[in-house]
């Protein structure tokens, strides 16, 4: 049994009015719940998923703290991305 994480940004172009941080929660291989920084917050994809995203969604300072990844990871890393793809 694996439980991990997946953090990545989706982007069309270097403005960052486009780009989308996306951090996907897995349990054994399946995704149960997913963070996009568009929607602001956690939705969940399987019965689990659903209550650790209404859990996760309560805690406020963790959400703002996933919002700001937007910024802070996405957008330094995006100039870097963009010239080699």
């Amino acid at each position: 049994f694996e439980l991990y994480s997946v953090d990545r940004c989706d982007f069309n172009s270097s403005e960052l009015n486009d780009i989308e941080f996306i951090r996907s929660e897995f349990y054994n291989k399946l995704e149960f719940a997913r963070f996009s920084s568009s929607l602001g917050k956690y939705v969940g994809y399987t019965e689990f998923g659903v209550k650790q995203a209404n859990y996760m969604n309560s805690q406020t300072s963790y959400i703002e703290g996933l919002k700001a990844q937007r910024e802070t990871y996405c957008l330094n890393n995006v100039g870097v991305d963009y010239q080699v793809a």
